[in-house]
């Protein structure tokens, strides 16, 4: 990301020009109190390193290029050597940079085409958004008007549908959509916001309210800022089906004791009542019945999972998830101690088949599998058949045997006022439980486990992957033990 030209507010950047269309104050902030940005998230990392390595392999479509690098060079030394390299024939760029009317742009790919360049701009998405065409637009207007003659222009995707059998076949692996038209149809609009961003850059501070737009088309590292005036729970909380949030928000209604109460749905209704008395609502009917799906021996069953853009393993596609982890408690009988088990693969190795081999292991046939929002669980154990088919038959089984913990919670036979309109473990947990939080612990959520297991795969300290390795171990742990105490929990509610 480039950084912010404190002496110049008027220069403007790819990024620069993204961020102001989704919201100007944002570009303003950006410009001018840069250190108001919030904290990169290790969830955010693992986005921007994935959008890297996709520009990286997407090179490959066309090899033998030159690469045009950001760090360590200014952006004028990295203009003087685009143009170095156009001037000697170069005819495959990578990175190059150009810049007109004090807008600088890095495309991703530039190919010679006779006495013409195509231009390709690589996403790490499946397929095309808004935004990309706003993105490649600009792109196309800068180099056209800095003087190079732009024959096409593309954007490239990942193909989700792509399966990795052997080496990576490039031409699979993306889709490439020629988009020049469009392009050439918003260079008006280009122009335009490009004076009209200017124009607020060139003033104070704009008024605009928070919205939609602080996470459409990505999130924006200014929340942390632009929302401090939201109470910890409030409006914006209120759950999505019924009411919307935002049309309450813009109507003046903050604080949940000021929602007007005849234009919520039920659970809506609920949510805020419960609230305003702080108070919880418990069905001990439908408690039981879900409880009666029950059986012994009980386990409880949760995955972590890591995905990546680019597939590494055979039988697997572009963000797949693929199981790495797992945890299992569980109760032989309704008197018995509570056992454990669990699996974390070693760094840089395939995790499918050990996994998958232990897990059919350490669940017992005709066993009851509780798991949290369990069509998650579900798929993946799809996935482990599919890839094993030698394991079917067990695994379908578990999947036959396999029920949800999160029902009850998601029918509202149990709610706290806690919970803020969330089913979620993450939500329920602490509002049960209180003596149970994730706060504290050295991986508290999935994205964080996700960047350890990357981290522990890059290798580095030992003491500290072995670290890494105990917070993974810990945080799976304490989903299903999270999962034990939630069923006791019922079981008390229930009588």
């Amino acid at each position: 990301m480039e950084k912010p030209n404190k002496r110049d507010r008027s220069y403007l950047s790819k990024s620069l020009f993204l961020r102001g269309l989704q919201c100007p104050k944002s570009l303003y902030l950006y410009k001018t109190q840069p250190d108001l940005r919030d904290e990169i998230s290790e969830a955010q990392e693992v986005v921007f390193q994935a959008g890297t390595e996709v520009g990286v392999t997407a090179q490959g479509l066309f090899p033998g290029g030159k690469v045009i690098p950001y760090d360590g060079m200014s952006l004028e030394d990295q203009k003087k050597l685009t143009q170095a390299e156009m001037a000697a024939g170069t005819p495959i760029l990578y990175e190059p940079a150009f810049q007109f009317d004090k807008v600088f742009v890095k495309a991703d790919i530039l190919r010679k085409v006779g006495e013409e360049w195509d231009l390709y701009e690589v996403k790490g998405s499946t397929g095309i958004k808004e935004v990309y065409l706003n993105d490649i637009a600009l792109q196309y207007s800068v180099l056209k008007n800095s003087g190079l003659p732009i024959r096409k222009a593309y954007l490239v995707y990942l193909n989700n549908q792509y399966v990795k059998n052997g080496a990576l076949d490039l031409d699979q692996l993306f889709s490439i959509e020629e988009v020049t038209q469009t392009a050439i149809e918003r260079e008006g609009f280009v122009r335009d916001e490009i004076g009209r961003l200017r124009g607020i850059l060139a003033g104070n501070l704009p008024g605009i309210e928070i919205g939609e737009h602080c996470s459409d088309p990505y999130p924006c590292d200014f929340q942390g800022h632009c929302w401090g005036h939201i109470p910890e729970y409030s409006v914006l909380d209120l759950s999505k089906r019924g009411a919307n949030p935002w049309d309450l928000y813009r109507q003046g209604v903050l604080r949940l004791e000021d929602v007007p109460k005849d234009c919520l749905s039920p659970f809506q209704l609920l949510q805020v009542e419960a609230y305003l008395d702080q108070k919880e609502f418990v069905n001990p009917d439908g408690i039981r019945e879900f409880l009666s799906t029950l059986w012994y021996p009980l386990y409880f069953l949760d995955f972590e999972t890591f995905m990546t853009a680019i597939p590494i393993y055979d039988g697997t596609k572009p963000y797949q998830q693929v199981p790495y982890q797992y945890s299992l408690h569980y109760f032989q009988a309704g008197n018995s101690d509570l056992g454990h088990s669990e699996f974390l693969a070693p760094p840089n190795t395939d995790p499918r088949r050990p996994l998958v081999e232990k897990l059919v292991g350490d669940i017992p046939d005709n066993a009851c599998v509780l798991a949290y929002n369990a069509s998650f669980e579900k798929t993946i154990l799809n996935q482990l058949a599919d890839w094993f088919p030698e394991h079917r038959h067990a695994l379908e089984e578990i999947i036959d045997n396999l029920r949800d913990l999160a029902a009850p919670f998601r029918s509202r036979d149990i709610y706290r006022w806690e919970m803020k309109g969330s089913y979620s473990q993450k939500s329920v947990l602490p509002a049960l439980i209180p003596d149970m939080t994730y706060q504290g612990m050295e991986i508290s959520d999935g994205g964080m486990a996700m960047e350890g297991y990357f981290r522990m795969c890059k290798g580095g300290d030992p003491d500290e992957m072995e670290r890494v390795r105990q917070g993974l171990l810990g945080y799976c742990r304490m989903d299903t033990l999270g999962m034990v105490r939630l069923y006791e929990k019922l079981k008390k509610l229930s009588c």
